[in-house]
């Protein structure tokens, strides 16, 4: 006897697999100011947080799109805890397939940050 594996939820949504996830993405991804601030807000606290706990100065359609662009290139997960979407860095996968790169850039954010006199991650 064989078990159906249960249907895909309307709230899943889709993620790209390690092996698809490509250079061109993650770089094109990191390279809108402020999806590079939400990463850096996820790689300061090492942890998921909703999507309500950042304050983008752009609007709520706006702010999704940013979100969808980064999950769809691979270099956050969504997954909906009740009502929240939770995010979270994959930077295990961006670290195994770009060795530094996730690194390189957070550091090249900061610094240039402190230099124009810019906003710091919380």
């Amino acid at each position: 006897m064989t078990t159906a594996a249960p249907a895909p939820s309307s709230r899943d949504l889709p993620h790209p697999v390690r092996e698809e996830i490509r250079l061109e993405g993650v770089l094109h991804a990191l390279s809108d100011p402020m999806r590079l601030q939400v990463v850096r807000e996820l790689a300061a606290v090492s942890d998921e947080l909703s999507c309500s706990h950042f304050d983008l100065p752009v609007t709520k359609s706006t702010t999704t799109h940013h979100f969808r662009v980064l999950r769809e290139s691979g270099v956050i997960r969504q997954v909906y805890w009740g009502t929240a979407k939770m995010n979270g860095l994959r930077r295990d996968d961006l670290d195994d397939l770009f060795p530094g790169l996730l690194d390189s850039v957070l550091t090249a954010a900061a610094s240039q940050a402190v230099r124009l006199g810019g906003v710091t991650v919380r």
